[in-house]
């Protein structure tokens, strides 16, 4: 008898995907764990693999659809044996989805093209432009400016006609560039990670209790203990670099371990408490982020943290990350340091108590030991979800995790 190729559900939150590509084709044979088909999820793009043996005899859904619920049947494999006459009496028709099947639309590049325009004299040997004051006034207004306009007045002046005339060439001339007249603006299509973060975002901004708190923490050790532990590994082999937000990712779980109030997910009727301690960190890829999933991160050394993120980060990037790891975790890290970021604000990630927004180390005016002094201070603000975490709550976690970071050699034990 036939058997039905499903539209698998990837992830626990997926519930549609976009069937990118078919490895197989119809007449092709299989046998368990080909690889048949690739389908794209709001978080990468996943292969799918056979389960049973067989020939496919029937592809229901074509390449390239957009938005196919999970568990509608996309395919029908025949069994050893079996040709096309099994599918006559085989109903493929009530379970097939309404799948969008459309091409992403051809949206022009609009590339403005700078052209080289002659030299054309309309000012004195003064620097005054030789233009009448209401086509100065003209071109100001309509953006074209007089200088680059031929004139046709009295000794190359530029007239009210002049600017009129470039006005309706379909130029503005601006600096000896020529914007040619083309769309206002490009449309660009969502792709189905875009539409999900949209989504949940929106979500979690509407539905989420927030509140913040922020802390400034003297980094001025952690940032020498990172120096000195560098300076003794490999200097050509950035494999066994630290970074600051490995040092933050290990002080976070520290703290975390000692806040069981805080290592808890939503559950809409409950709280869940978890044993593990599973931090999450952003990573921005191409077209959106995804956060995967340092698991028993408390368990783990500095290094063993920077060599997990170095791989989960690549893996992330080429879009090769399994659901397991990028799912779950209490807790996120955003560290938009390296922007140059000083603070800011970050959106909890539903189910997850709360999310940690770390800033960029900066050289600021300080109280060090009652004294006024030049000190390297890093910004942390905690999101919270008031209906897990309390105000309290989260300030003992915030500050454990800066007492922490002001006393590094702590993150090494």
């Amino acid at each position: 008898m036939p058997i039905k190729i499903l539209m698998p559900a990837l992830s626990p939150t997926m519930t549609e995907g976009n069937l990118s590509k078919w490895n197989k084709k119809e007449g092709d044979k299989v046998k368990a764990g080909d690889v048949i088909a690739e389908i794209e999820t709001d978080k990468a793009t996943m292969e799918v693999e056979a389960v049973d043996e067989g020939t496919i005899g029937k592809i229901l859904i074509p390449a390239g659809s957009k938005n196919v619920k999970v568990n509608s049947l996309i395919a029908v494999l025949l069994e050893d044996g079996e040709n096309q006459s099994a599918l006559k009496d085989f109903d493929i028709s009530a379970p097939v989805p309404t799948a969008e099947v459309k091409k992403e639309p051809e949206t022009p590049k609009v590339v403005p093209q700078p052209i080289t325009l002659p030299k054309i004299e309309t000012s004195s040997m003064d620097g005054r432009v030789k233009a009448s004051p209401l086509a100065k006034k003209l071109g100001a207004v309509n953006n074209i400016d007089v200088r680059f306009v031929q004139g046709s007045g009295p000794k190359g002046r530029v007239i009210k006609d002049d600017v009129l005339k470039a006005m309706s060439s379909g130029t503005s001339l601006a600096g000896g560039m020529v914007r040619r007249n083309s769309p206002e603006y490009s449309e660009l299509p969502l792709s189905t990670m875009r539409s999900v973060i949209a989504r949940r975002l929106m979500e979690s901004k509407q539905n989420v209790p927030h509140f913040y708190l922020s802390v400034d923490c003297n980094v001025d050790k952690l940032l020498e203990l990172r120096a000195e532990i560098n300076g003794a590994t490999d200097s050509k082999n950035p494999e066994y670099k630290i970074s600051v937000n490995d040092l933050v990712v290990r002080a976070t779980a520290k703290a975390l371990s000692k806040s069981p109030q805080v290592n808890c997910m939503w559950n809409d009727t409950s709280i869940i408490q978890l044993n593990n301690i599973d931090i999450a960190i952003a990573v921005a890829i191409e077209g959106g982020l995804i956060t995967p999933i340092i698991r028993n991160a408390d368990q783990k050394t500095v290094f063993a943290i920077s060599k997990e993120v170095k791989t989960l980060v690549t893996k992330a990037n080429s879009g090769t990350l399994s659901p397991e790891e990028f799912q779950g975790g209490s807790i996120s890290i955003s560290n938009l340091g390296m922007y140059n970021i000083k603070q800011f604000n970050a959106i909890v990630n539903p189910p997850q108590s709360c999310i940690l927004a770390v800033g960029a180390a900066r050289k600021e005016a300080a109280v060090v030991k009652d004294q006024i002094a030049i000190a390297n201070l890093m910004n942390i603000t905690i999101s919270c979800d008031h209906r897990i975490v309390d105000g309290a709550v989260a300030a003992n976690f915030i500050n454990a995790i800066k007492e922490l970071v002001e006393n590094p050699s702590r993150l090494l034990i």
